[in-house]
């Protein structure tokens, strides 16, 4: 099973956002980021069979312009478990809930997206910037553990 986690595109200062942070959008230039990030990652042919996204407005703009890119039908799911509290038992739930799919992209935020993958691949940390992709092939189907393949920053994508 690959696993892709995709962390959200840049959004608005959540200080000087008024509105409560669920709704907090990608800003102008996040979208033209993650819309350069999008034809990268198509271009990489990952073999992405689902997108599963956090409700939250900035990560559901995120999985929708990379949804939109990789042509995908019917291939977009909204889960709660990819929110702020994003754990390994919430993507144990998500991948019990879709045991057919063998190559997935999570599209979530900071700090439990790069906390999750840490404890997949043995408790390292990583620098998990906005917008960065990472790819952990699991290699056990009786735990969740795992092995980080690559990680790739914004910058490398969008270049």
């Amino acid at each position: 099973m690959m696993c892709y986690f995709l962390r959200h595109g840049p959004a608005g200062d959540a200080a000087k956002w008024e509105g409560s942070d669920f709704d907090r959008p990608l800003t102008t230039d996040g979208k033209k980021r993650i819309a350069r990030e999008a034809k990268a990652i198509a271009d990489l042919d990952l073999g992405i069979q689902l997108v599963v996204t956090s409700p939250l407005v900035r990560a559901k703009q995120t999985a929708q312009i990379v949804y939109d890119e990789l042509d995908l039908r019917d291939a977009l799911v909204e889960d709660g478990g990819v929110g702020l509290g994003f754990s390994p038992e919430q993507l144990g739930d998500i991948l019990r809930d879709h045991p057919k799919v063998s190559v997935l992209m999570l599209v979530g935020h900071e700090p439990s997206m790069s906390q999750t993958i840490g404890t997949l691949i043995g408790g390292a940390e990583i620098d998990f910037k906005k917008g960065s992709l990472a790819c952990v092939e699991l290699t056990s189907d009786s735990e969740l553990r795992g092995r980080l393949v690559w990680l790739a920053s914004p910058k490398l994508l969008t270049r």
